[in-house]
């Protein structure tokens, strides 16, 4: 499922969602100038939850 992350703007916003991602099972194929997240391994409620948990606010795309 994919993601728009609209506050995710540099390398650490990436490098923060993929290690909450990975952390909780799944894992996150980012591109950072399109803002979206693509996220396997997880579902769309876990997924949201864990990047709310990094700090960032997805919108399902």
């Amino acid at each position: 499922m994919k993601f728009i992350v609209n506050d995710m703007t540099c390398g650490h916003c990436r490098a923060a969602i993929s290690e909450a991602v990975s952390e909780a099972g799944g894992t996150a194929t980012i591109d950072l100038s399109r803002h979206e997240v693509a996220i396997e391994g997880l579902d769309q409620a876990k997924a949201e939850e864990v990047i709310r948990s990094a700090g960032y606010s997805p919108v399902p795309a």
